[in-house]
């Protein structure tokens, strides 16, 4: 028995001991990765390229915690890019001595069509510099290839390709496999056009929303390909001719029809740089990532010293929009309504810009964000920039600013309601043999119970509320818009949207993105000297990762286990857990 409980209290502290180590090697990696994300300035060496990779997911707004999107399996981050943070290294570039041009390696970007209009946009700024612009490739994805047309060289490895075939656009159905299960999704909507639900009850696309899908898509496409037509000097016709034949097959192919400037290797892309920058062939280049470039401090510009005390606040509404606090990429009333206010009433504060990237949701919730954008524009001016999507609930929130941007490539509109309840009595009694008996206190107490189906007089009274909530939100959009309200009617009905479209139907003022926004802002506050500041403010790194740590980790688990397929899932559950009647984006739209 002695020689046991040796073991066993022997074995117990080495137990201990290994715990303790662990934690202290884990804690060791968790300071480490908070000193890296620091703000120590960055100092560029004269005759430095800025390179750009846009490896990694694109958002208006990078996360400060360095364990965001860690994989400890691989012991790697995948750290989120803020276009914010991209669109500003550019515009420092231009005017930085030290930088000599800029060096793109593109192949996929995982971003929407208009945040990569406005990385666009923000290179072709940067041309005016007369510095250079050279992009590289061994493949380019359709969006990489719109990006690397701003170039003043595209280059591919000889054996290569470019992807140049068109947009799609594909849409999952549920309604056969609810059948199978026996669940039956019980709709109430206002608006034809408002297809939110119509995986739920279709197996195809209405006509109506194959109809404002080709609408938008052809607006999207038309964009990209007189962006390139415009770089790369070929005629719109000459290029979609070349997508509807798919002439573009190989390298070769795209240097035929002027897509490239040149069939490359990569060590001989390395030696033009060298020209390029004026470094010597037997000396290294000298490459500055995003990453660390945005660490370099801005240049004062004239004879301004210290910190303006004038501010503009960008506050940023990323994802979906339902009660509560929110968290990042996730919008709750409450949170964002308290960072609002407190811009409001911040005297420092002179203008806001508002930078919408939603595909809508709780329509409460929306109305809950908007009444505090209705206050802050009567004291202060409020500037809406709208990101990839800034739909149905993201419209909501945004249609009473002074004045509203949206890039040609932004999905908005989509202003209409509906709201879902579930009927499982079907799964419950013929699937599985479970019978549920109630008891209620009067006539509609299990109103939305998932056990039995919808009475019509319920039904009536939930359309009404629909319709209710639907007319409050067109007079929302009337008075913002300063337009009658039979108009917004028109071009409602959930309806979707491309920036092209809005500006043409006056949902939006004009094109433009975050940096144009701060631009109006400044104007109407008629501010010269002022600084920018972004909120809701971010937690400190380290409170970040124990409040992770703390937190469900479930959600990342099923994200690295599915992959490009998680928004699918991701969709999938958002809408199953529908709570009230929704301002939201139809469906998920995955345009490739």
């Amino acid at each position: 028995m002695k020689s046991f409980f040796k073991i066993f209290f022997a074995s117990m502290l080495a137990i201990i001991i290994t715990c303790v180590i662990t934690g202290l090697i884990f804690f060791g990696i968790i300071v480490g990765l908070v000193s890296s994300a620091g703000d120590k300035p960055v100092i560029v060496k004269d005759n430095s390229i800025l390179k750009i990779t846009l490896d990694n997911e694109i958002v208006d707004r990078a996360n400060d915690n360095p364990l965001q999107n860690f994989d400890f399996m691989s012991m790697t981050s995948t750290k989120k890019l803020g276009l914010y943070d991209i669109l500003k290294d550019i515009k420092k570039a231009k005017t930085d001595d030290k930088i000599k041009g800029i060096y793109m390696e593109l192949t996929n970007i995982s971003a929407g069509a208009a945040t990569v209009e406005e990385i666009r946009n923000a290179l072709l700024s940067f041309k005016e510099s007369g510095k250079f612009i050279i992009s590289y490739s061994d493949y380019y994805s359709q969006k990489a290839y719109y990006l690397a047309s701003a170039a003043d060289k595209v280059y591919i490895n000889p054996q290569g390709a470019i992807d140049f075939k068109g947009l799609s656009a594909e849409l999952m159905f549920f309604k056969g496999t609810l059948e199978k299960l026996g669940v039956e999704p019980q709709i109430i909507r206002h608006g034809k056009f408002k297809s939110a639900i119509e995986p739920f009850i279709l197996d195809k696309m209405s006509p109506a929303n194959r109809e404002q899908t080709i609408t938008y898509m052809k607006s999207i496409w038309d964009n990209l390909v007189a962006g390139i037509s415009e770089s790369r000097q070929i005629t719109v016709a000459e290029l979609n001719n070349l997508a509807d034949s798919m002439k573009i097959e190989n390298a070769t192919a795209a240097l035929t029809y002027k897509m490239v400037d040149g069939l490359k290797y990569k060590d001989e892309i390395i030696s033009e740089l060298h020209t390029l920058s004026g470094v010597p062939e037997k000396d290294k280049l000298k490459f500055i990532g995003l990453a660390n470039y945005t660490k370099v401090p801005e240049k004062k510009e004239g004879d301004k010293k210290g910190l303006a005390k004038h501010k503009i606040a960008i506050i940023y509404a990323s994802g979906e929009i339902n009660m509560g606090e929110g968290e990042d990429q996730k919008i709750g009333s409450d949170g964002l309504s308290k960072v609002i206010r407190k811009a409001r009433l911040d005297s420092t504060i002179k203008a806001v810009v508002f930078r919408v990237n939603s595909p809508g949701g709780s329509a409460l919730a929306s109305e809950v964000i908007w009444r505090e954008i209705v206050l802050t524009k009567q004291v202060k001016p409020v500037i809406v920039s709208m990101g990839d999507v800034a739909a149905s609930g993201g419209y909501y929130i945004a249609c009473p600013a002074d004045v509203i941007l949206a890039d040609r490539n932004t999905i908005t509109g989509s202003i209409g309601v509906f709201g879902v309840l579930w009927n499982g009595q079907k799964l419950l009694n013929e699937k599985l043999g479970v019978t549920v008996d109630r008891v209620t206190t009067n006539t509609h107490s299990d109103i939305g119970s998932v056990f039995r189906p919808m009475e019509d007089s319920e039904r009536a009274i939930i359309q009404k509320s629909v319709e209710d909530i639907y007319d409050v939100f067109i007079t929302h959009v009337a008075e913002g818009r300063n337009i009658e309200k039979a108009q917004v009617d028109s071009i409602g009905q959930g309806r979707v949207w491309s920036g092209v479209n809005a500006k043409e139907i006056k949902l939006i003022d004009e094109f433009g993105g975050i940096e144009r926004a701060i631009e109006i802002a400044k104007e109407k506050a008629n501010l010269d000297n002022c600084r920018i500041v972004e909120l809701p403010h971010q937690k400190d790194p380290m409170q970040q990762i124990i409040q992770q740590l703390k937190g469900d980790s479930e959600e990342s688990t099923i994200k690295q286990y599915l992959g490009f397929s998680y928004k699918y899932y991701k969709n999938l559950n958002e809408l199953m857990n529908i709570k009230g009647v929704q301002a939201r984006l139809p469906y998920f739209i995955n345009i490739n």
